[in-house]
């Protein structure tokens, strides 16, 4: 029998609730999985520890996690009595919609840094706009999407606004430069990975050379570029072998590699087994 995991996206535009509990948490704990809905995420209660594109992050008690499209997450330990709110859109709904230009910076910024944590006040506010909303759906449940795309755009301009009041927002007067480099490369890896793997192609969008580039990173982050780069593609691909039925050559496809040979290869250079075999593993 094949395993696959759950996809995490929803048949219908919007859902919002409490009904995340630790058997199905569970069911991402095994193996990546990469996300095709917008995920909103109230933690008042319990934690967990999860890889969110490859950074790890312990979430916990007034924490808010913003899971972008596309983002790849692993579960790891759950801990404590948890109290989860969600609200979820769609990836049909997300395509549909328009986001304003000042908030597509934004965006890249929540893939970069997911978890935010609020002080006690700001997360008992979030909690009753949360309760509110889940009332309101349960009363009377709307299919409207200018209203769901009214609550979607008014909770990312008020996490805009809170991702600001924390300095979390790359800004000009940035001291520390090779800082600001990786976290211009971080968010480039992470709109191309899929595409480009050529450390002249991020260098020159951040208007850098590649060695200027490279010695940067390794300096700051301790990694390489292209292990940063080949990181979020193998993460990728285990996603969608473990997750997905789809083929191994639309895997590869979906990667940028010429062929499913080549695909092979560079799998089994960083996985120490092939395609197949991690999926049958």
């Amino acid at each position: 029998m094949e395993k696959t995991l759950p996809k995490i996206d929803i048949p219908v535009n919007f859902a919002i609730g409490t009904g995340i509990n630790e058997s199905i948490l569970n069911l991402y704990k095994k193996y990546p999985c990469r996300l095709n809905a917008e995920i909103f995420v109230l933690c008042m209660g319990g934690t967990i520890k999860a890889t969110i594109n490859l950074t790890e992050y312990t979430v916990k008690t007034n924490d808010f996690v913003i899971l972008t499209p596309g983002s790849i997450i692993q579960l790891h330990e759950i801990t404590g009595e948890l109290k989860i709110y969600f609200m979820v859109f769609s990836s049909k709904f997300i395509n549909t919609i328009g986001i304003a230009k000042s908030l597509l910076d934004f965006m890249y910024l929540m893939k970069c840094n997911p978890v935010l944590s609020l002080p006690v006040q700001m997360s008992s506010i979030y909690q009753e706009y949360f309760d509110l909303l889940i009332r309101t759906n349960e009363m009377r449940p709307t299919q409207n999407p200018e209203i769901q795309k009214c609550i979607l755009l008014s909770i990312l301009y008020r996490l805009k606004e809170l991702y600001q009041s924390q300095n979390t927002f790359p800004n000009t007067s940035v001291s520390n430069r090779n800082e600001e480099i990786c976290n211009k490369f971080a968010r480039l890896v992470i709109q191309h990975y899929a595409q480009e793997r050529n450390i002249s192609f991020y260098a020159k969008k951040i208007g850098i050379t590649p060695t200027h580039l490279s010695n940067t990173v390794k300096q700051t982050l301790g990694k390489t570029v292209i292990s940063i780069i080949s990181e979020m593609v193998i993460t990728d691909a285990k996603a969608q072998l473990k997750s997905t039925n789809l083929p191994i050559n639309q895997i590869a496809e979906s990667l940028n590699f010429p062929n499913v040979s080549f695909f092979g290869k560079y799998f089994k250079r960083y996985v120490g087994m092939g395609p197949q075999a991690y999926r049958n593993s």
